[in-house]
């Protein structure tokens, strides 16, 4: 142990070194970060793929599924973009990489056309799902990293017209990443559900925490499998059964193949290798919870990494779309096809399990697709990315069908979250709600099913610190107060009725409504908000118009993103 903590030791003071020595060539930094990998190895060996044995549900069913309380499968898609599937006449490269099952979830029940992330990066959006809380009011408004990557990915953007700046000072008040998680305290969806009898598994990224008292055990699963951290390799790279598309010029991608490995832990038990790609390996063992849970109502919360980079696609579904030109466009497809035919696995595991009728499917993503991986499309007709609160970053695919109770084919498009989810399952359940706490989310299903006329919500906000945005009524206004990045453009206002893809901004002539969205803001600050629960280190710019790999202009228009 006294020589794992001397390495670890070891490689950070080498890191931060490099960082502030610019004259090194960054061949040299490259060189260090890839022994990142090999010292979490060391720490943290992964062993061989081990069998899972999931709990076993009764034998034998008292009632049928149609007379018991309802299951509910909650599949979330990570960084899926607005344009990613083709329900609504979208899709990856000109809507040429069918998604046939995640379009049936809308097709058979509800598609939210207004539906948002509760915020813009993975984290904090995740936590605001499980508990139907704002992330601001649980203190959660940053996603863990390490800080010696946010110190690292702030200097590769040194060069940049407006660069990104870390707070140093802050770090003796920020906890090791490990620690950077959802408070205990809290009550999720898995632990409101246990209360009325449910068994409640998770599959996938969880990425609310690592330490003891916030995995997922800790949050009310009874069973897990997945990856705790903020993402994994889907084969490894020289893999003979994998594609893969690198981003030399983005710094997440950069550290994500320097540092993640194909791994996954079940329970609190020691990481292991899966047998096959990742997206595949979770669903195999989701349909083996579905058998084995036939017979008693269960939640499963199914959270792929797919299709957050890095990017790797089967080479069979590579090959399928040979049609594409672009490589990393390509791979991309390939992962969504992936994704695709993976969530129809799980919806025929229903059906063959005669589950279908009874059973509350729900399919979102964390937020938008991202602009560092070069691809312009993938949030189209929005502007955006990940990291902003622009619609192509918080206005994502968000489906929920249940035959036995909600109408087939409804659109509906007023604006709701993601934060309704947790309500929404409750009144499906009827679970009671934990008293004692602000709820910020609402019961959608009678909006849904006509019963309700008006608005589920006044007002919608989002909140990194230093960059806020909140919807009120048919307005929407982005505030950004940069501590370091100015001077700088505050506000843009815009008529979400007239101009829902944010083209036109108003806030040069719409003093009046400026002023009264920010009051909402104030008013949501002083009342609404708690101090974050660690500060953010880094502070930098988010262009909204263009990805990563395209050259700066003059006239770029960006926000400041805080985390």
């Amino acid at each position: 142990m006294k020589q794992q903590k001397w390495l670890i030791g070891l490689l950070a003071v080498g890191v931060i070194a490099i960082i502030g020595a610019p004259a090194l060539k960054d061949t040299m930094l490259d060189m260090l970060l890839g022994n990142i990998g090999v010292i979490q190895k060391i720490t943290d060996p992964i062993g061989p793929n081990r069998e899972v044995v999931w709990e076993k549900g009764p034998a034998t069913a008292d009632i049928s599924p149609q007379q018991r309380p309802p299951n509910v499968i909650l599949i979330l898609a990570d960084d899926l973009g607005a344009n990613d599937v083709t329900y609504g006449g979208g899709g990856v490269a000109n809507g040429s990489v069918p998604t046939p099952n995640i379009d049936s979830i809308a097709r058979e029940g509800v598609s939210f056309s207004n539906g948002y992330a509760a915020n813009a990066t993975c984290a904090p959006s995740r936590a605001a799902l499980l508990t139907g809380r704002y992330p601001s009011r649980i203190g959660f408004v940053s996603t863990p990293a390490p800080a010696i990557f946010m110190k690292w990915a702030a200097s590769r953007r040194k060069n940049d017209p407006y660069p990104s700046h870390y707070f140093e000072e802050r770090e003796d008040e920020v906890p090791d990443y490990r620690a950077q998680g959802l408070p205990h305290d809290e009550i999720t969806l898995a632990e409101l559900l246990n209360d009325n009898g449910y068994h409640s598994v998770m599959l996938g990224k969880w990425h609310l925490g690592d330490k003891e008292g916030m995995r997922p055990g800790d949050h009310g699963f009874g069973e897990f499998l997945g990856i705790l951290g903020g993402g994994s390799v889907y084969l490894p790279e020289d893999h003979p059964d994998v594609v893969n598309a690198k981003l030399s010029f983005d710094p997440v991608d950069i550290t994500q193949w320097k540092a993640y490995s194909f791994h996954v832990t079940a329970n609190d038990g020691k990481r292991f290798e899966p047998t096959s790609y990742l997206t595949d390996y979770l669903t195999d063992e989701a349909v083996k919870v579905i058998e084995q849970n036939k017979n008693r109502p269960f939640f499963m919360y199914l959270a792929y990494n797919a299709p957050h980079s890095p990017l790797q696609a089967t080479p069979e579904d590579y090959a399928a779309l040979s049609h594409i030109e672009d490589h990393t466009l390509r791979v991309y497809g390939g992962m969504i096809r992936s994704l695709d035919r993976n969530v129809g696995r799980v919806l025929d595991s229903l059906k063959e399990n005669g589950l279908e009728e009874n059973t509350l499917v729900i399919f979102a993503s964390d937020n938008g697709g991202a602009g560092y991986l070069g691809l312009p499309d993938i949030n189209k007709p929005y502007r955006g990315w990940k990291s902003t609160f622009f619609e192509g970053g918080i206005n994502v695919p968000f489906f929920m069908k249940w035959p036995a109770n909600i109408p087939r084919g409804i659109v509906y498009e007023k604006p709701v979250a993601q934060l309704d989810v947790f309500a929404t399952v409750a009144a499906a359940t009827a679970t009671p709600l934990p008293s004692g706490r602000k709820i910020d989310g609402v019961d959608l299903l009678p909006f849904v099913n006509g019963n309700i006329k008006g608005r589920p919500h006044e007002t919608l906000f989002w909140d990194t610190g230093s960059y806020q945005a909140v919807i009120a009524g048919d307005w929407k206004l982005h505030h950004v107060n940069p501590v370091k990045a100015k001077p700088f453009r505050n506000d843009w206002l815009f008529n979400m009725k007239d101009d829902p893809t944010e083209q036109v901004n108003l806030a040069d002539t719409r003093a009046d409504k400026v002023n009264e969205l920010q009051a909402i803001l104030q008013a949501f600050n002083q009342n609404d908000k708690v101090k974050p629960l660690w500060p953010s280190l880094l502070e930098g710019p988010i262009r909204i118009d263009e990805t990563i790999n395209q050259s700066w202009e003059k006239e770029d228009e960006y926000v400041i993103w805080s985390n």
